[in-house]
């Protein structure tokens, strides 16, 4: 239709495609609001918090000691405390067979995650405060003797610590039967004496072991060059541990720890 300006008028029409257009454009908004929501969550999730398990671990332990634990082969579990923490048996210590779970607890010396450390150093302790723990555990002194090697050579100092720990607590309850064995106990004990933070701990260790029914003695040797040496006793058959000058401390209590022998 001609105007009376003899222009035709102009008319706006929509575009079938527009909506099409803009519904493209809106969708990243879409997008993002959902992966958003996605990562902060539903709002019910927020009333339904999801159980945190203590001992799992995005990877998967390659240890025995946590292999047999997480399958219930420990008759125990970990109780977190306000100042410290503690086991709960489900079977009473006395009633626990030492031959299979005295000697897991020795294999799990060796950890260095948390909470193996302390399940394992933990429930040997406990095991070996029961009344007959002496009577059970010296036909297991072999087995445990290897794994408290393992303990004493191992490149992490707390698990020296504890390796160590615990053999002076064996000592205590198995006596003289666990001479035999010291001989091999000694030759990683050896290497960390020659550390001077580990001098005064060590000396104590032997002295408790003589206590316990070790035959341990001591001799005044040259000190070889360098410091600390370790050689082997032809005449005792036992390991020598020569040291640097005595402290003053061992020399009030007797131990020199230029020498130490524990003889077999």
């Amino acid at each position: 239709m001609a105007t009376k300006s003899g222009q035709r008028p102009v008319v706006t029409s929509r575009s079938p495609h527009s909506s099409a257009v803009k519904g493209v454009q809106s969708e990243p908004t879409l997008k993002t609001s959902t992966s958003a929501g996605a990562r902060h969550g539903r709002p019910s999730d927020r009333l339904n918090p999801k159980t945190v398990d203590p001992f799992g671990s995005s990877k998967k332990s390659k240890s025995a000691f946590a292999s047999v634990y997480n399958n219930g082969g420990i008759p125990c579990r970990l109780v977190h405390g306000s100042v410290k923490h503690k086991l709960a048996w489900n079977t009473a210590p006395e009633d626990v067979s030492f031959d299979t779970v005295l000697v897991t607890l020795a294999q799990g010396l060796q950890e260095t995650v948390h909470p193996y450390t302390f399940v394992a150093r933990q429930g040997f302790k406990e095991l070996l405060q029961v009344a007959d723990a002496d009577v059970r555990t010296q036909p297991l002194l072999s087995k445990l003797s290897t794994s408290l090697r393992a303990a004493l050579g191992h490149s992490v100092a707390e698990v020296f610590e504890a390796g160590l720990e615990c053999l002076i607590l064996l000592s205590a309850v198995v006596g003289p039967a666990l001479n035999p064995h010291l001989k091999m106990l000694l030759i990683p004990i050896t290497k960390r004496m020659m550390e001077k933070k580990y001098r005064e701990r060590i000396t104590d260790g032997l002295q408790q072991l003589e206590q316990n029914g070790g035959q341990v003695s001591h001799r005044q040797g040259a000190q070889g060059p360098g410091g600390s040496q370790t050689r082997r006793d032809e005449n005792s058959g036992g390991i020598t541990i020569q040291g640097e000058s005595q402290p003053k401390g061992d020399r009030q209590r007797g131990i020199s720890p230029r020498e130490a022998t524990i003889q077999m």
